[in-house]
Protein backbone atom coordinates (compact mmCIF):
# COMPACT_ATOMS: atom_id res chain seq x y z
CA UNK A 1 0.00 0.00 0.00
CA UNK A 2 2.77 2.43 0.93
CA UNK A 3 4.62 1.67 -2.30
CA UNK A 4 1.44 2.28 -4.33
CA UNK A 5 0.83 5.67 -2.65
CA UNK A 6 4.41 6.76 -3.43
CA UNK A 7 3.94 5.85 -7.08
CA UNK A 8 0.65 7.83 -7.24
CA UNK A 9 2.16 10.94 -5.58
CA UNK A 10 5.18 10.75 -7.88
CA UNK A 11 3.01 10.60 -10.98
CA UNK A 12 0.83 13.47 -9.69
CA UNK A 13 3.91 15.64 -9.02
CA UNK A 14 5.30 14.99 -12.49
CA UNK A 15 1.99 15.84 -14.14
CA UNK A 16 1.79 19.07 -12.11
CA UNK A 17 5.37 20.02 -13.05
CA UNK A 18 4.67 19.39 -16.73
CA UNK A 19 1.51 21.49 -16.47
CA UNK A 20 3.43 24.41 -14.86
CA UNK A 21 6.16 24.23 -17.52
CA UNK A 22 3.52 24.27 -20.21
CA UNK A 23 1.94 27.40 -18.70
CA UNK A 24 5.29 29.11 -18.27
CA UNK A 25 6.24 28.61 -21.91
CA UNK A 26 2.84 29.60 -23.27
CA UNK A 27 3.76 33.29 -23.39
CA UNK A 28 2.35 36.36 -25.12
CA UNK A 29 4.02 37.90 -28.16
CA UNK A 30 2.97 40.76 -30.41
CA UNK A 31 4.26 43.01 -33.20
CA UNK A 32 5.49 46.62 -33.31
CA UNK A 33 2.91 49.12 -34.53
CA UNK A 34 3.32 52.09 -36.86
CA UNK A 35 1.27 55.13 -35.91
CA UNK A 36 1.37 58.89 -36.26
CA UNK A 37 2.02 60.17 -32.77
CA UNK A 38 3.59 63.07 -30.94
CA UNK A 39 5.91 63.48 -28.00
CA UNK A 40 5.16 66.01 -25.27
CA UNK A 41 8.37 67.79 -24.27
CA UNK A 42 8.53 70.05 -21.20
CA UNK A 43 10.63 73.22 -21.09
CA UNK A 44 11.06 75.53 -18.12
CA UNK A 45 9.79 78.96 -19.15
CA UNK A 46 9.68 82.60 -18.10
CA UNK A 47 6.43 84.52 -18.56
CA UNK A 48 6.50 88.18 -19.61
CA UNK A 49 3.91 90.81 -20.47
CA UNK A 50 3.84 91.87 -24.10
CA UNK A 51 4.47 95.41 -22.81
CA UNK A 52 6.22 95.97 -19.50
CA UNK A 53 7.63 99.45 -19.06
CA UNK A 54 9.09 101.72 -16.40
CA UNK A 55 7.22 104.93 -15.58
CA UNK A 56 9.75 107.65 -14.73
CA UNK A 57 9.63 111.30 -13.70
CA UNK A 58 10.22 113.57 -16.68
CA UNK A 59 10.67 116.73 -14.63
CA UNK A 60 12.21 117.68 -11.33
CA UNK A 61 9.90 118.49 -8.42
CA UNK A 62 7.92 117.20 -5.45
CA UNK A 63 5.41 114.40 -5.98
CA UNK A 64 2.19 116.03 -4.85
CA UNK A 65 -0.45 113.39 -5.62
CA UNK A 66 -0.84 109.68 -6.49
CA UNK A 67 -4.21 108.91 -8.09
CA UNK A 68 -4.10 105.09 -8.22
CA UNK A 69 -3.11 102.19 -5.98
CA UNK A 70 -0.63 99.38 -6.48
CA UNK A 71 -1.93 96.40 -8.44
CA UNK A 72 -4.87 98.29 -9.95
CA UNK A 73 -5.97 98.17 -13.57
CA UNK A 74 -5.67 101.50 -15.35
CA UNK A 75 -6.83 102.80 -18.72
CA UNK A 76 -4.82 104.50 -21.43
CA UNK A 77 -4.51 108.24 -20.69
CA UNK A 78 -5.54 107.90 -17.03
CA UNK A 79 -3.73 110.31 -14.67
CA UNK A 80 -1.44 108.40 -12.32
CA UNK A 81 0.98 110.88 -10.69
CA UNK A 82 1.16 114.66 -10.28
CA UNK A 83 4.51 116.40 -9.83
CA UNK A 84 4.55 119.96 -8.42
CA UNK A 85 3.42 122.07 -11.42
CA UNK A 86 3.72 125.60 -9.98
CA UNK A 87 7.03 126.50 -11.62
CA UNK A 88 5.97 125.22 -15.02
CA UNK A 89 2.60 126.94 -14.80
CA UNK A 90 4.42 130.22 -14.19
CA UNK A 91 6.70 129.56 -17.15
CA UNK A 92 3.65 128.91 -19.32
CA UNK A 93 2.04 132.19 -18.23
CA UNK A 94 5.21 134.07 -19.12
CA UNK A 95 5.32 132.40 -22.51
CA UNK A 96 1.63 133.18 -23.07
CA UNK A 97 2.29 136.85 -22.30
CA UNK A 98 5.17 136.87 -24.79
CA UNK A 99 2.88 135.45 -27.45
CA UNK A 100 0.26 138.12 -26.77
CA UNK A 101 2.88 140.88 -27.01
CA UNK A 102 4.32 139.43 -30.22
CA UNK A 103 0.83 139.15 -31.76
CA UNK A 104 0.09 142.82 -31.05
CA UNK A 105 3.44 143.84 -32.46
CA UNK A 106 2.86 141.74 -35.56
CA UNK A 107 -0.63 143.17 -36.17
CA UNK A 108 0.64 146.77 -35.86
CA UNK A 109 3.61 146.11 -38.13
CA UNK A 110 1.41 144.45 -40.73
CA UNK A 111 -0.93 147.48 -40.76
CA UNK A 112 2.02 149.77 -41.33
CA UNK A 113 3.47 147.47 -43.98
CA UNK A 114 0.15 147.41 -45.83
CA UNK A 115 0.30 151.23 -45.87
CA UNK A 116 3.91 151.12 -47.10
CA UNK A 117 5.03 152.92 -43.93
CA UNK A 118 7.55 150.22 -42.97
CA UNK A 119 9.64 147.92 -45.10
CA UNK A 120 8.58 144.30 -45.68
CA UNK A 121 11.65 143.18 -43.73
CA UNK A 122 10.23 144.66 -40.53
CA UNK A 123 7.01 142.71 -41.04
CA UNK A 124 9.04 139.53 -41.53
CA UNK A 125 10.94 140.27 -38.28
CA UNK A 126 7.68 140.76 -36.40
CA UNK A 127 6.31 137.49 -37.79
CA UNK A 128 9.49 135.65 -36.76
CA UNK A 129 9.21 137.03 -33.21
CA UNK A 130 5.60 135.82 -33.05
CA UNK A 131 6.57 132.34 -34.20
CA UNK A 132 9.40 132.23 -31.67
CA UNK A 133 7.03 133.24 -28.87
CA UNK A 134 4.57 130.53 -29.91
CA UNK A 135 7.37 127.95 -29.90
CA UNK A 136 8.35 129.00 -26.37
CA UNK A 137 4.71 128.64 -25.32
CA UNK A 138 4.57 125.13 -26.78
CA UNK A 139 7.76 124.21 -24.93
CA UNK A 140 6.37 125.54 -21.67
CA UNK A 141 3.19 123.51 -22.24
CA UNK A 142 5.28 120.35 -22.78
CA UNK A 143 7.15 120.92 -19.50
CA UNK A 144 3.84 121.44 -17.73
CA UNK A 145 2.40 118.26 -19.26
CA UNK A 146 5.45 116.36 -18.03
CA UNK A 147 4.35 117.06 -14.46
CA UNK A 148 1.37 114.75 -15.07
CA UNK A 149 2.27 111.08 -15.51
CA UNK A 150 -0.46 109.30 -17.48
CA UNK A 151 -0.83 105.65 -18.51
CA UNK A 152 0.42 105.15 -22.09
CA UNK A 153 -1.76 102.00 -22.45
CA UNK A 154 -4.21 99.83 -20.54
CA UNK A 155 -2.39 97.80 -17.91
CA UNK A 156 -1.69 96.91 -14.29
CA UNK A 157 0.26 99.19 -11.94
CA UNK A 158 3.19 97.61 -10.13
CA UNK A 159 4.66 98.49 -6.72
CA UNK A 160 5.31 102.20 -6.08
CA UNK A 161 8.96 103.22 -5.80
CA UNK A 162 8.11 106.64 -4.34
CA UNK A 163 5.52 108.19 -2.03
CA UNK A 164 3.69 111.50 -1.93
CA UNK A 165 6.03 114.28 -0.93
CA UNK A 166 9.12 112.66 -2.45
CA UNK A 167 11.52 115.02 -4.18
CA UNK A 168 11.98 113.64 -7.67
CA UNK A 169 14.79 114.16 -10.10
CA UNK A 170 14.33 113.79 -13.81
CA UNK A 171 14.51 110.06 -14.65
CA UNK A 172 13.56 108.74 -11.19
CA UNK A 173 11.57 105.48 -11.32
CA UNK A 174 7.97 105.78 -10.13
CA UNK A 175 6.57 102.32 -10.87
CA UNK A 176 6.13 99.75 -13.66
CA UNK A 177 3.16 99.24 -15.95
CA UNK A 178 2.30 95.87 -17.51
CA UNK A 179 0.01 95.10 -20.42
CA UNK A 180 -1.21 91.55 -19.67
CA UNK A 181 -3.77 91.21 -22.44
CA UNK A 182 -1.33 88.76 -24.04
CA UNK A 183 1.75 87.10 -22.61
CA UNK A 184 5.10 86.22 -24.10
CA UNK A 185 6.50 82.93 -22.82
CA UNK A 186 10.22 82.33 -23.37
CA UNK A 187 11.88 78.91 -23.16
CA UNK A 188 15.21 77.44 -24.27
CA UNK A 189 15.41 74.54 -26.74
CA UNK A 190 18.58 72.41 -27.20
CA UNK A 191 20.20 72.41 -30.61
CA UNK A 192 19.27 68.81 -31.49
CA UNK A 193 15.60 69.38 -30.63
CA UNK A 194 15.63 72.66 -32.56
CA UNK A 195 16.84 70.81 -35.67
CA UNK A 196 14.11 68.17 -35.24
CA UNK A 197 11.56 70.94 -34.83
CA UNK A 198 12.66 72.74 -37.98
CA UNK A 199 12.66 69.54 -40.04
CA UNK A 200 9.17 68.47 -38.96
CA UNK A 201 7.32 71.80 -38.97
CA UNK A 202 6.25 73.72 -42.05
CA UNK A 203 7.73 77.18 -42.31
CA UNK A 204 4.34 78.87 -42.71
CA UNK A 205 2.67 77.15 -39.74
CA UNK A 206 2.52 78.20 -36.11
CA UNK A 207 3.04 75.36 -33.65
CA UNK A 208 0.61 75.19 -30.75
CA UNK A 209 1.96 74.74 -27.24
CA UNK A 210 0.45 74.42 -23.77
CA UNK A 211 1.45 75.98 -20.47
CA UNK A 212 1.70 74.10 -17.17
CA UNK A 213 1.46 76.56 -14.29
CA UNK A 214 3.43 76.46 -11.05
CA UNK A 215 0.45 74.90 -9.21
CA UNK A 216 0.50 71.89 -11.54
CA UNK A 217 -2.62 72.96 -13.47
CA UNK A 218 -2.80 73.44 -17.21
CA UNK A 219 -3.47 76.98 -18.46
CA UNK A 220 -6.84 76.84 -20.27
CA UNK A 221 -5.66 78.61 -23.43
CA UNK A 222 -3.20 77.37 -26.03
CA UNK A 223 -0.24 79.42 -27.18
CA UNK A 224 1.55 79.60 -30.51
CA UNK A 225 5.26 79.64 -31.22
CA UNK A 226 5.73 82.89 -33.14
CA UNK A 227 9.44 83.67 -32.80
CA UNK A 228 12.76 81.87 -32.60
CA UNK A 229 15.72 84.07 -31.74
CA UNK A 230 18.59 84.42 -34.18
CA UNK A 231 21.55 83.02 -32.22
CA UNK A 232 22.38 80.02 -30.06
CA UNK A 233 23.86 80.52 -26.63
CA UNK A 234 27.43 79.24 -26.99
CA UNK A 235 27.65 78.33 -23.30
CA UNK A 236 24.43 76.29 -23.04
CA UNK A 237 23.88 75.21 -26.66
CA UNK A 238 20.25 76.41 -26.46
CA UNK A 239 18.22 78.79 -28.56
CA UNK A 240 15.26 80.78 -27.11
CA UNK A 241 11.75 80.22 -28.44
CA UNK A 242 8.90 82.65 -27.78
CA UNK A 243 5.25 81.58 -27.60
CA UNK A 244 2.33 84.01 -27.33
CA UNK A 245 -0.60 83.12 -25.06
CA UNK A 246 -3.95 84.95 -24.81
CA UNK A 247 -4.70 86.09 -21.28
CA UNK A 248 -8.34 87.26 -21.27
CA UNK A 249 -8.85 86.65 -17.54
CA UNK A 250 -5.52 88.31 -16.62
CA UNK A 251 -4.49 85.19 -14.71
CA UNK A 252 -0.91 85.35 -15.93
CA UNK A 253 1.37 88.08 -14.58
CA UNK A 254 4.76 89.38 -15.61
CA UNK A 255 7.61 87.39 -14.05
CA UNK A 256 5.73 84.11 -13.50
CA UNK A 257 7.34 80.77 -14.27
CA UNK A 258 5.98 77.48 -15.53
CA UNK A 259 6.58 74.73 -18.08
CA UNK A 260 5.83 74.93 -21.76
CA UNK A 261 4.58 71.64 -23.18
CA UNK A 262 5.43 71.33 -26.86
CA UNK A 263 4.07 68.48 -28.98
CA UNK A 264 6.82 67.18 -31.24
CA UNK A 265 5.26 65.17 -34.11
CA UNK A 266 6.56 61.69 -34.98
CA UNK A 267 4.81 60.63 -38.18
CA UNK A 268 4.71 56.91 -38.96
CA UNK A 269 6.55 56.06 -35.74
CA UNK A 270 7.33 52.43 -34.85
CA UNK A 271 5.96 51.82 -31.34
CA UNK A 272 6.55 49.04 -28.83
CA UNK A 273 5.53 48.73 -25.16
CA UNK A 274 8.25 49.64 -22.70
CA UNK A 275 7.59 46.43 -20.76
CA UNK A 276 8.80 44.42 -23.77
CA UNK A 277 12.37 45.75 -23.35
CA UNK A 278 15.27 45.07 -21.02
CA UNK A 279 18.66 46.69 -20.48
CA UNK A 280 22.21 45.38 -20.55
CA UNK A 281 25.02 47.90 -19.98
CA UNK A 282 22.85 50.90 -20.87
CA UNK A 283 21.69 49.28 -24.10
CA UNK A 284 18.10 48.31 -24.74
CA UNK A 285 17.06 44.89 -26.05
CA UNK A 286 13.93 42.95 -26.89
CA UNK A 287 13.38 39.23 -27.32
CA UNK A 288 12.53 38.49 -30.94
CA UNK A 289 10.49 35.31 -31.43
CA UNK A 290 10.77 33.21 -34.58
CA UNK A 291 7.82 31.42 -36.17
CA UNK A 292 9.00 28.22 -34.46
CA UNK A 293 9.04 29.98 -31.07
CA UNK A 294 12.82 30.29 -30.70
CA UNK A 295 13.89 33.32 -28.65
CA UNK A 296 16.81 35.60 -29.55
CA UNK A 297 17.79 38.92 -28.02
CA UNK A 298 18.02 41.92 -30.33
CA UNK A 299 19.46 45.37 -29.62
CA UNK A 300 17.25 48.34 -30.48
CA UNK A 301 17.84 52.10 -30.64
CA UNK A 302 15.21 54.31 -29.05
CA UNK A 303 14.25 57.56 -30.79
CA UNK A 304 11.95 58.87 -28.04
CA UNK A 305 10.01 57.81 -24.98
CA UNK A 306 6.26 58.12 -24.45
CA UNK A 307 4.20 57.07 -21.44
CA UNK A 308 4.52 53.25 -21.42
CA UNK A 309 5.87 53.32 -24.99
CA UNK A 310 9.15 53.55 -26.86
CA UNK A 311 9.56 54.91 -30.38
CA UNK A 312 12.07 52.60 -32.09
CA UNK A 313 14.58 54.15 -34.43
CA UNK A 314 16.53 51.02 -35.41
CA UNK A 315 16.52 47.29 -34.71
CA UNK A 316 12.95 46.22 -35.44
CA UNK A 317 10.46 45.96 -38.28
CA UNK A 318 6.68 45.73 -38.23
CA UNK A 319 6.86 42.02 -39.11
CA UNK A 320 9.04 41.10 -36.10
CA UNK A 321 7.46 39.16 -33.27
CA UNK A 322 8.54 40.39 -29.84
CA UNK A 323 7.99 38.87 -26.42
CA UNK A 324 5.68 41.00 -24.25
CA UNK A 325 5.58 39.09 -20.97
CA UNK A 326 7.73 36.67 -19.05
CA UNK A 327 11.07 38.17 -20.05
CA UNK A 328 12.60 36.91 -16.79
CA UNK A 329 11.40 33.37 -17.40
CA UNK A 330 13.32 32.80 -20.62
CA UNK A 331 16.86 32.96 -21.92
CA UNK A 332 18.65 33.08 -25.24
CA UNK A 333 17.67 30.33 -27.73
CA UNK A 334 14.82 28.97 -25.58
CA UNK A 335 11.90 27.56 -27.49
CA UNK A 336 8.50 28.55 -26.18
CA UNK A 337 4.85 28.06 -26.91
CA UNK A 338 3.20 31.42 -27.48
CA UNK A 339 0.01 33.16 -28.33
CA UNK A 340 -0.08 36.29 -30.53
CA UNK A 341 -1.81 39.37 -29.12
CA UNK A 342 -3.25 42.00 -31.43
CA UNK A 343 -0.80 44.95 -31.30
CA UNK A 344 -3.53 47.59 -31.44
CA UNK A 345 -5.28 45.96 -28.51
CA UNK A 346 -2.00 45.85 -26.58
CA UNK A 347 -1.49 49.59 -27.06
CA UNK A 348 -5.09 50.40 -26.17
CA UNK A 349 -4.79 48.66 -22.83
CA UNK A 350 -1.65 50.64 -21.94
CA UNK A 351 -3.60 53.95 -21.71
CA UNK A 352 -1.27 55.65 -24.16
CA UNK A 353 -1.55 58.99 -25.83
CA UNK A 354 -0.77 57.78 -29.32
CA UNK A 355 -2.93 59.06 -32.13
Amino acid sequence: MILSLCVVFSQTGCDHEKHENHEETNLTVSFPVRKDTSLVVDYVCQISSIRHIELMAQERGYLTEIFVDEGKNVKKGQLLFQIMPNLYEAEKQIAQAEVSFAEIEYVNTKRLADSNVVAPNELAMAEAKLNQAKAQLSLAQVHLDFTQIRAPFDGIIDRFRVREGSLLEEGDLLTNLSDNSKMWVYYNVPEAEYLDYQSQVKSDSLVKVELMLANGKLFPFEGRVETIEADFNNETGNIPFRATFPNPNRLLRHGETGNVQMHVPFPNALLIPQKATFEILDKKYVYAVSAEGVISSREIIIAAELPHLFIVQEGLEESDRILLEGLRLVKENDQIEYRVADPDSVITHLNLYAE
